[in-house]
């Protein structure tokens, strides 16, 4: 087994490298980074830390560290289409308040943003013009990032983009089909988001599921931006998107909120936060008995954390509320109370009871230890040795 995934590792550095070294004869390194990073006021040892904190992320073992560095210093600049269609401009927003690293500092450094309806400078017809000659330029090499979920009853007539009045599906097919990839990120794009709650009149989809394509999604809402950074950094080190279960992206969505909490140990505990407030809430049990939807929901949001991992919705003391899962605004609900009648993935038992059990295994255990040592003890005093547990100064 050893052998074999020394050899898959062995494959995958060996693709990796090559990959790099493509991207550096017919790039090169960039100049100055250095004093590029010195500029922005970010030491090569913070960058270093950020690479190695981004091979974490990826799920790529520590020997990645310096090519991901390396890809960070020789990536070149990848066009990006980043479409809007029904949302609230939320996860433009996260991006945009990113960090490890922030927006501003080194993703759109590496990223040509050609096309994006918030952050573009032209306006109107210009703005239009910019789109259509960055879909003929970088035909069949742009990323295109969709945010939002498009509606598709009426022919689309519920939304309507630009100076030309398109609908959002009409702008969505002209622009997916010639992308060299398709990332969906945020509940809306992912799932079709609170938009296609029942009765759902606009008839609102995900981009899969309207376009008919399989995208990389990037669910929650917001998403967690490093999870883009990530999937944008594995498709420039190996040239492709990252492993996806479900479509999400693996390194980022393999594990349930609940397998990383912080406050893990209250649940095996049985100490749960009652109502707010409380003193369980003061000395930070767990929240499932509030609503956390923790035990339901893959997602890493405890890993990176927000915000520069300043904190995460756990941690600040909310439950998670399943944003990264389909129709969670349903399935979910009532948000703030728990799931009773549910069974946790993983663990059989209700959650309301796993504390008890795990006491109950506990105490039970210290019973059988209470009885084996009176029985053993009263063994050994029949064959006239000394007990144990009986010091030899008492004798």
């Amino acid at each position: 087994m050893e052998e074999k995934i020394n050899k898959e590792l062995k494959q995958l550095l060996k693709k990796c490298d090559a990959r790099l070294d493509l991207l550096e004869k017919e790039y090169g390194l960039k100049t100055g980074l250095s004093e590029w990073l010195e500029f922005r006021g970010i030491s090569r040892r913070s960058f270093i830390k950020w690479s190695a904190i981004m091979s974490a992320t990826l799920m790529l073992p520590p020997i990645f560290t310096k090519r991901v560095a390396r890809a960070a210093e020789i990536a070149p600049r990848i066009p990006v289409i980043w479409l809007h269609f029904a949302e609230c401009t939320g996860c433009t927003e996260s991006i945009l308040r990113s960090a490890n690293p922030t927006i501003a500092d080194i993703i759109l450094d590496y990223l040509s943003l050609e096309y994006h309806d918030t952050v573009m400078a032209p306006s109107g017809e210009y703005a239009e013009k910019s789109l259509y000659e960055a879909i003929k330029k970088y035909k069949g090499n742009y990323i295109c990032i969709c945010e939002g979920s498009i509606p598709t009853n009426n022919n689309g007539n519920f939304l309507r983009i630009g100076t030309k009045a398109v609908t959002g599906l009409e702008r969505a097919k002209e622009v997916v089909k010639d992308a060299a990839a398709v990332i969906s990120i945020g509940h809306c794009a992912s799932y079709g988001g609170p938009q296609s709650a029942y009765p759902n009149p606009t008839g609102s989809k995900s981009i899969n599921e309207a376009l008919g394509i399989n995208s990389v999604i990037i669910p929650g809402c917001p998403y967690n931006s490093v999870s883009l950074v990530g999937t944008v950094l594995y498709f420039i080190l190996f040239g492709k998107l990252p492993p996806t279960r479900g479509g999400r992206p693996i390194f980022a969505y393999g594990k349930r909120i609940h397998d990383t909490c912080p406050r893990r140990a209250h649940f095996d505990a049985g100490e749960f936060v009652r109502t707010w407030g409380d003193e369980g809430a003061k000395k930070g049990f767990c929240l499932y008995k509030v609503g956390c939807k923790g035990p339901l929901t893959y997602n890493n949001c405890n890993v990176p954390g927000w915000n520069e991992d300043i904190s995460s919705p756990i941690r600040s003391g909310h439950g998670c509320i399943g944003c990264s899962e389909k129709a969670f605004w349903d399935k979910m609900a009532p948000l703030e109370k728990p799931i009773e009648a549910r069974t946790l993935p993983g663990i059989e038992a209700v959650a309301d009871h796993v504390g008890w059990t795990l006491v109950g295994i506990a105490v039970a255990g210290m019973g059988v230890h209470a009885i084996y040592s009176h029985f053993k003890a009263k063994s050994v005093s029949r064959q006239g040795e000394k007990p144990c547990c009986k010091s030899e100064d008492k004798e």
